[in-house]
């Protein structure tokens, strides 16, 4: 089903919901009996499934944050700084 908004003179903005493609370019005012004219508006599309929200919140995460990396990489480690050999041991 569709949401549909018509305007009626007297009561203002009203909403139906109809088969898609089946509104008609007027329709009775629920209020007042009038017949109201459909208007166009933005359709609603800020609901979105939590598990949509989450995988696109993971997503545009993914872009800013790095991976994380649990061990040095194969190849040439980097020598320690000099001055972290005066460091007490454990």
């Amino acid at each position: 089903m569709a949401t549909y908004e018509y305007d009626c003179p007297r009561c203002g903005r009203f909403e139906t919901h109809q088969p898609m493609g089946t509104a008609p370019a007027s329709h009775e005012c629920r209020h007042c009996g009038r017949p109201a004219r459909r208007i166009f508006s933005a359709p609603h599309l800020t609901a979105v499934p939590a598990r949509l929200a989450a995988a696109l919140d993971r997503a545009e995460r993914s872009g800013a944050e790095p991976e994380v990396v649990t061990e040095v990489p194969r190849g040439k480690r980097p020598e320690p700084h000099p001055s972290l050999s005066r460091l007490p041991r454990p």
